[in-house]
């Protein structure tokens, strides 16, 4: 998934006499180089940094060169040893890449062809390559999101069973359901012996899941604690009513390094929190929200914006303003999504300006 900012830079230029596409798999690179004048090489080498930048400088010797491949399971590793040997580099989402509908032929090489003919005409944009610590931070957010959701899965799955056997789930008061206690007793249920063996199977494997997502929590809180920019980022964004540790985790690990943040409607736009609109001359047409973006850091932005409203007066009146404004079936829904767009600009701002959220009250 790109990034929250696209690189700044352009892909061509008047500073750049040599352009190379490179169509990256896990095995191998194919390469196709531009010149000014239009002379192109291609070329399939496999996949190494150090060969690859060694035919460039048998090759191309003293040459500008700029570099453009697709963003891809490989990561930023190739991009990391392009840059670090003082060449540009632009990694490429390949939702932006242009492409005719009448294409239906679609080969490494051809690709290759395709991002350097479109990086010499300088039609291509970078994605913003994430450091070394957010890549870290992502690593270990989706490794405990992942947990999570296995948990969630091995809940459903245990409920399940019971039901189509027919046995009853212990009661339990609400939010305890999955206590040592009534784990006990779905361990001891009455049961046939081959039911009890697969409950008791499924319940080892949830509580393995619950160790393996503890232990990530504490490497994770330990990796933000060794990083002060990233928990003095964290800290700001937990100032905010509604965004705890863990939305602001992964808030942070999605949007990357806040030096690079650009307007407060950037980030609305980058949740998918915007809307939809399809306007020509005087007719202007918004419909429901965009979506765009990570469908977790929008859920999650949008339960913070639950929490918010109890929490924030001047978030409470807001929502309640826009609801007054919608038919009551649509109403809270609507206003509620325009409280995260409030809380995803706050986040910019802190982000942004390096500081705590003040609280103030309603007008």
């Amino acid at each position: 998934m790109q990034d929250y900012i696209r690189d700044a830079r352009e892909s061509g230029g008047q500073e750049h006499d040599l352009f190379v596409g490179l169509d990256v798999d896990k095995g191998s690179i194919a390469l196709t180089a531009f010149d000014r004048s239009g002379v192109r090489k291609s070329v399939k080498m496999p996949y190494d940094a150090e060969g690859l930048l060694s035919f460039i400088r048998n090759h191309y010797a003293n040459r500008r060169v700029i570099f453009a491949y697709e963003a891809g399971p490989t990561g930023f590793r190739l991009y990391d040893a392009i840059v670090n040997r003082g060449h540009d580099c632009l990694v490429v989402s390949p939702n932006s890449i242009p492409n005719a509908p009448s294409n239906r032929v679609k080969t490494n090489r051809l690709d290759s062809v395709r991002l350097g003919t479109l990086l010499m005409g300088d039609q291509l944009k970078g994605i913003r390559v994430p450091s070394e610590a957010i890549r870290k931070l992502r690593s270990l957010v989706a490794l405990r999101y992942t947990y999570m959701e296995d948990i969630k899965a091995y809940k459903c799955r245990i409920k399940g069973e019971m039901l189509l056997w027919g046995l009853t789930f212990p009661a339990a008061p609400k939010g305890s359901q999955w206590s040592n206690k009534v784990v006990g007793r779905l361990r001891s249920l009455d049961c046939d012996v081959i039911i009890g063996l697969k409950i008791s199977s499924m319940l080892d494997h949830l509580e393995a899941l619950g160790k393996h997502m503890r232990l990530v929590e504490v490497a994770l809180r330990s990796f933000i604690d060794g990083d002060s920019d990233l928990r003095m980022c964290v800290e700001y964004l937990m100032s905010i009513p509604g965004i705890g540790w863990r939305i602001a985790c992964y808030v942070l690990s999605r949007i990357g390094d806040h030096r690079c943040l650009g307007s407060s409607k950037e980030m609305g736009s980058f949740l998918g929190l915007v809307p939809r609109e399809n306007s020509t001359g005087e007719k202007i047409d918004r419909g429901s929200i965009t979506r765009c973006g990570d469908p977790r850091l929008r859920s999650m932005v949008i339960q913070g914006a639950w929490a918010a409203i109890r929490r924030d007066p001047e978030l409470r009146a807001f929502y309640e303003r826009i609801c007054s404004n919608h038919p009551q079936r649509i109403a809270a829904r609507v206003a509620i999504v325009a409280v995260a767009r409030k809380l995803a600009e706050r986040m910019h701002c802190v982000l942004k300006e390096q500081r705590r959220y003040e609280l103030r009250r309603a007008a």
